[in-house]
């Protein structure tokens, strides 16, 4: 049996592992759940998957809440530090679905640890992709993708050779605003932004789908969990969803994995890999659907989508000042205190600034993650 922990457990992707792990029949326990500030849902999710132990992020919600967890024979851990002691010594397979950069260490641990790590932080392997693939060579871990395009080209890589990749093709909904022109988008709201057409996410997710900076990181993530170059990896717009990703071969033959737009399929396949489980989802019916649609996305409307193609272009840390300025500018774009489209625009200023190479360390991501945030506050006055 599995032995699961599930970080970031009242979040979108934590709280749809669980519904899949209550209603269908698989072979998976769940050891540690982790939240940051939702402990009420946590102490709720507890009480049905029995874990041994939980993470509190927050340091006075621990303090407010342990108790009620000591009650049921639970182990209370806190904040970062504690996500760190649950990542190396709790589990077989961790499920990383925290927000940001946060994940960072989590992921590191559980790969040094030599364990499966079934990832939906993409923020982690976007500003360190170097760093864990090395980590998971070294110790024996293994990163499982949990994002539906990742787990797409995943499973069309199943029983093919590194060598008869051709190319990597990314599918992108094109989020609530495909089709639209900067002219339209100058003012648009947070509140607009966050209307994605096909699939229910976290707001920090939403904001990246709206911008296209969702697709920007996924291009980051597929060089590094795939080991292919820049040039190799091609974005298109389906607006269906029903084509999650595809991979063509040397021989011009394309494989690519097909299902309803729900992040519990690729949740479900990332707990359960290498087999795969009857599940309760629902199928899907191709001759209802009738037709599907791919176009080429517009970088001049979303120019997040080009800003990470150049991060990857530069190298050394540019990935991790792209991401942290992304982290901060969503944050003040929800707090409305700034446009949609100083996004890419401040973006672009701390990728000019702090662009540089050196030996790429986990402490120092995590330095320069903090540094690029507060560059971005001081420069916008927030």
């Amino acid at each position: 049996m599995e032995k699961l922990v599930l970080l970031g457990s009242t979040g979108s992707i934590g709280s749809q592992a669980i519904d899949l792990l209550t209603s269908n029949e698989v072979d998976i326990c769940v050891e540690a759940l982790t939240c940051n500030r939702n402990v009420e849902k946590m102490l709720e999710q507890a009480k049905i998957v029995k874990p041994k132990a939980v993470g509190i992020g927050d340091e006075t919600l621990y303090k407010q809440y342990k108790d009620d967890f000591a009650k049921l024979g639970i182990v209370v851990f806190c904040g970062e530090k504690g996500l760190t002691e649950i990542s190396k010594n709790y589990g077989s397979i961790v499920l990383n679905a925290l927000m940001g950069s946060m994940g960072l260490n989590p992921s590191y641990e559980t790969l040094k640890a030599g364990k499966k790590l079934a990832l939906a932080n993409k923020e982690s392997i976007v500003t360190s992709g170097e760093i864990l693939t090395n980590t998971a060579k070294a110790y024996g871990g293994t990163i499982i993708p949990v994002d539906s395009e990742h787990s797409a080209i995943f499973q069309s890589l199943e029983g093919n050779k590194q060598s008869e990749i051709e190319k990597i093709i990314l599918t992108a909904s094109g989020g609530p605003f495909r089709g639209k022109k900067a002219k339209e988008l100058v003012d648009v709201t947070f509140r607009e932004a966050l209307k994605h057409p096909n699939y229910s996410m976290g707001r920090k997710i939403s904001i990246d789908s709206a911008t296209l900076m969702n697709k920007g990181l996924e291009v980051i993530e597929a060089k590094w969990m795939f080991s292919v170059e820049t040039d190799q990896i091609d974005v298109v717009v389906h607006p269906e969803s029903i084509v999650h990703s595809l991979v063509q071969y040397v021989d011009c033959s394309i494989i690519a994995q097909l299902g309803l737009p729900d992040m519990k399929l690729p949740i479900l396949y990332a707990l359960t890999y290498p087999d795969r489980v009857k599940s309760n989802l629902g199928r899907l019916d191709l001759a209802k659907i009738g037709r599907l649609n791919f176009a080429e996305p517009d970088k001049e409307t979303f120019p997040c989508l080009e800003l990470a193609y150049e991060s990857l272009r530069r190298g050394g840390y540019a990935s991790t000042v792209l991401n942290a300025a992304n982290e901060k500018l969503v944050d003040l774009f929800l707090k409305e205190q700034i446009k949609f489209y100083d996004i890419p625009k401040w973006i672009e200023i701390a990728m000019n600034k702090f662009d540089y190479d050196d030996q790429l360390e986990i402490d120092t991501v995590k330095e320069l993650d903090q540094t690029v945030k507060k560059y971005i506050e001081v420069e916008l006055g927030k």
